[in-house]
């Protein structure tokens, strides 16, 4: 089955550029709600996004009922004070009955190349945590390399700066803010979750130490944008609290519900003549790790590691129309104990691989009707799911 998987990426892949051979590259640039809001010369603007979903798990021995859930429901409201200095914020509605803020953040614009950024924002990690909107990705859920190894959605507190260089081809962000909380009574990372258990959201968030996040997008090629991103900091910690900073001891034993994170991540994307290739990887590294799982009892991997690889193609893009049907494949391996520190207990099913394939009918850029085929084997057992929705931006 994987070889036959493999065999027919491949062919797509050589069919790709073949057909590329013979057309005019063009760029396709994803841009997020935000970045069409601040790029509106409208003084107050209102954007926001949404997603329906069907998730059926199919089984030829059990019975399994579908779930039906209006998953997200986005409001983002933005106002410019003048041609320099603006505000956006996030209201996020998930299955009707939680609310979030997923940012709220001032943006002051220095010049064209350096803008000044702080508050509530999204970590600069991967392609799907900047970029979620339904329309923009392809399948009916999320990739679950970018749930449980980045972990989106990712947001912390902080200030920075970002900016694009025209002449280079290059954009950039870079921001110090709080961190993952790895403890706070009990263990927040584990080997089965890694690190998504300790997304703070901006709800009251302890701050022990500052991390650093960035990105560099680099875009010269026409309908190729690669990304580099980086997260390195430690995780934070109530066990420091209000202990005696002359007790050795108690700073010693609150340094052992500390993790030490350093996470790089690569992402490739190429669009043309209505071909897309997608592709992400990402490598996290733990420091402290015999430590925190001996204070907390956990069993959390000394790193993580995942990447996936999809290929897709709006069949409609040489006819006069502005809808597009976008059938795709995407392959998924993430391991959220990739390595493991001495006496870690092994988590049997933390290696998962998954494979989609599916189709997007879009009748508008921004609004979408989805559904897919996602196969999960984690390694002790495989699961089957069917799922539909639609999904909309504006």
């Amino acid at each position: 089955m994987k070889k036959l998987f493999l065999i027919f990426l491949i062919g797509i892949f050589v069919h790709v550029q073949l057909k590329a051979q013979g057309d005019t590259a063009l760029a396709n640039e994803r841009v997020n709600t935000v970045q069409k809001m601040h790029y509106k010369d409208n003084k107050f603007v209102i954007g926001g996004y949404g997603q329906v979903d069907y998730n059926q798990q199919l089984s030829s021995e059990t019975n399994y009922n579908g779930n039906m859930d209006v998953h997200r429901i986005v409001l983002l409201f933005g106002y410019k004070f003048d041609n320099k200095t603006s505000v956006y914020t996030e209201v996020e509605y998930e299955h009707v009955q939680e609310v979030f803020i997923e940012q709220a953040f001032i943006n002051h614009k220095i010049n064209p190349w350096l803008n000044f950024r702080a508050g509530l924002m999204l970590i600069p990690m991967g392609i799907i945590n900047e970029y979620h909107e339904p329309p923009i990705f392809n399948g009916v859920e999320r990739p679950n390399l970018d749930k449980y190894i980045v972990p989106s959605t990712w947001r912390e507190i902080g200030a920075g700066f970002m900016g694009r260089v025209d002449e280079y081809s290059l954009k950039y962000q870079i921001y110090i803010t709080n961190g993952l909380l790895g403890y706070d009574g009990d263990a927040r990372f584990n080997g089965q979750n890694g690190l998504r258990g300790g997304r703070q959201k901006g709800m009251e968030s302890v701050f022990s130490f500052p991390n650093f996040a960035g990105r560099i997008d680099y875009f010269a090629i026409p309908g190729l944008k690669l990304g580099l991103s980086g997260y390195f900091g430690k995780s934070q910690s109530t066990a420091y609290q209000g202990i005696d900073k002359n007790d050795e001891m108690l700073k010693s034993t609150a340094d052992s519900t500390v993790v030490g994170i350093s996470m790089l991540g690569f992402d490739a994307q190429y669009n043309i003549a209505g071909f897309g290739f997608t592709g992400q990887l990402y490598y996290s590294k733990h420091n402290n790790v015999l430590q925190y799982n001996t204070f907390t009892g956990s069993d959390l991997g000394k790193s993580l590691f995942g990447y996936y690889i999809e290929l897709s193609n709006n069949i409609l893009n040489s006819l006069p129309t502005k809808h597009e049907l976008i059938p795709f494949i995407r392959y998924e391996n993430y391991d959220t104990q990739f390595s493991v520190s001495y006496d870690t207990p092994i988590n049997n099913t933390s290696n998962r691989q998954e494979y989609i394939f599916g189709l997007g009918w879009k009748m508008h850029r921004n609004a979408i009707v989805k559904m897919d085929y996602q196969i999960i084997d984690n390694g002790v057992e495989s699961k089957n799911f069917l799922n539909m929705g639609i999904g909309f931006m504006f």
